[in-house]
């Protein structure tokens, strides 16, 4: 199953460049990395990022991440995915652009 992650442009280009991140700031205060399943990633788009635009979606197989990857209660008590380590460049399975339109934020053809 592919999980997502939204970053912003400059934490893209800075996990790009490092080979492995821990995340966004709001990661790093929870003390671990923030996934949404693809049903969750509309929600998580309008909640934490309604009105950024230049966003990155990645995706990342949740079966290769191994025992670090739980699936814990979140919004509404839904699982959602936590990593509790950095991820690693080489996990990623694609990125895409997430532009802002005037409705919400648009997402790649065959994602949701």
């Amino acid at each position: 199953m592919l999980i997502l992650k939204i970053f912003r442009r400059h934490e893209w280009d800075a996990f790009r460049k490092a080979g492995e991140t821990v995340g966004a700031p709001v990661d790093l205060a929870d003390g671990f990395i923030h996934f949404s399943t693809p049903a969750q990633v509309t929600e998580t788009a309008a909640k934490h990022f309604a009105r950024e635009s230049d966003l990155v979606l990645v995706a990342v197989q949740a079966d290769a991440l191994g025992p670090m990857l739980r699936w814990e209660p979140s919004r509404g008590g839904a699982l959602f995915p936590h990593l509790y380590r950095p991820l690693r460049l080489d996990e990623v399975v694609w990125d895409k652009s997430l532009p802002l339109g005037k409705t919400g934020h648009i997402f790649p053809e065959g994602v949701l």
